[in-house]
């Protein structure tokens, strides 16, 4: 959905579609027709409806064939819907199965991510309305474990130029402008903002690709640098941030210093356990279970320690007089904050928001809670589309 905000620019909100179970386009196709009419009348949108789109590679190529384009387009118009943004994030089976750090697969190291990548900016320039920018999210890199040296980044990096290449293509004979928004998140090779910082000076935006750049396009180094700034954003995850005890004012201006943009901002919640002992963090076992990783970042007396998910964080937890901290990655609905016997990360979102109010952060605004179909019962207590829609109107609250 358009919301105006205070500068007088749009802000468009919307949900992640990957909350919903499908994998081939079939499955994608039905979600879009069940839910989004819920789920408009949940938050009682009176004009176009926008779609935030998770398109795995099976149903990518099924989309690509002109037939199912067509009828895609069709069913926009019909339902007052648009895609203002793409989660190229996983590839392949993302419910219902085991996904753990297999979902950061294939990673940009792999010529696969960018001829699947390519595939999402084709497709989505044919329904992306005119004078609209688009978003597409991806991994961010690759899983930390898989990146060994300096040739690993040299290659991710030189992929994402590519990358950035065919974006340009796009924009110069469709004038169609997408972005692509790399997505740090704990235990990957983007953990961190200032990870990322030092990636997109040194690598994305530094010698070696402008150069390819311009050798890419036949242009300047002036303008192979500019398309790069204007192309290759980053999507920030507040969970996420959040989960590494980052400071939500510092992220925004060391980002806007080194003139990284924010392609996509992704309103999400994870768990947050105060005083952490061994007997209080029994509270968090039911949210263990096998098809995603839920990593764990520890402030243990000052120190931050990392596990890549929820059992080895116990396996390490042992009784001390020291404070302690968890913040876990696992997306719990943004309108909890009080959950009982521990907390979520809603801070963070509402400190964002308000940062956001006074200053836009990025013209796409996301709300990912993907983790609907493994979060306790006790958690879902109504249906998913009545807890969309009351994520969404929560933001807009927060926004208004």
């Amino acid at each position: 959905m358009r919301l105006k905000n205070h500068t007088g620019s749009v802000d468009h909100l919307t949900y992640c579609s990957n909350i919903h179970p499908g994998e081939s386009w079939d499955e994608v196709l039905h979600n879009v027709q069940k839910h989004i009419p819920l789920v408009r009348k949940e938050v009682q949108v009176d004009g176009d409806f926008g779609i935030g789109l998770r398109l795995s590679a099976a149903a990518a190529a099924a989309l690509s064939k002109p037939d199912a384009m067509s009828h895609f387009k069709q069913l926009l118009a019909d339902h007052q819907s648009y895609v203002f943004t793409i989660n190229g994030f996983p590839y392949g089976p993302f419910h219902g199965t085991r996904v753990k750090e297999d979902v950061y697969l294939p990673d940009w190291k792999d010529q696969e991510r960018l001829r699947y990548t390519n595939q999402l900016a084709d497709i989505f320039g044919q329904f992306l309305p005119a004078g609209q920018t688009g978003s597409i999210s991806t991994v961010p890199g690759a899983f930390k474990a898989c990146v060994q040296n300096d040739d690993d980044i040299a290659l991710m990096a030189a992929n994402m130029v590519s990358h950035c290449a065919h974006l340009a293509n796009l924009d110069r004979t469709q004038n169609t402008c997408i972005v692509l928004a790399l997505e740090p998140e704990p235990c990957c090779f983007l953990e961190t903002i200032e990870e990322s910082i030092t990636f997109f000076n040194n690598s994305l935006f530094g010698p070696a690709s402008v150069k390819q750049l311009q050798n890419e396009l036949n242009i300047s180094a002036s303008e192979s640098e500019k398309l790069l700034r204007k192309h290759l954003t980053l999507c920030l995850d507040l969970c996420h941030a959040a989960v590494e005890f980052e400071d939500a004012a510092t992220c925004l201006s060391t980002l806007r210093e080194a003139q990284i943009k924010i392609g996509k901002l992704q309103i999400s919640a994870g768990l947050r356990l105060n005083n952490v002992t061994v007997e209080s963090a029994e509270l968090l076992r039911p949210f263990i279970d096998e098809v995603y990783l839920h990593q764990v970042v520890e402030n243990h007396d000052g120190k931050i320690n990392r596990f890549t998910d929820l059992p080895q964080a116990f396996e390490k937890l042992s009784n001390d007089n020291k404070p302690r901290e968890w913040r876990v990655h696992f997306h719990v609905p943004v309108f909890l904050d009080d959950l009982g016997d521990f907390s979520s990360t809603q801070f963070f979102i509402r400190e964002a928001l308000a940062l956001h109010k006074v200053q836009p952060i990025s013209e796409h605004l996301e709300v990912e809670t993907y983790t609907w179909n493994v979060l306790p019962d006790v958690y879902k207590n109504q249906t998913i589309d009545q807890a969309i829609g009351r994520e969404l109107n929560w933001v807009k609250q927060q926004l208004s």
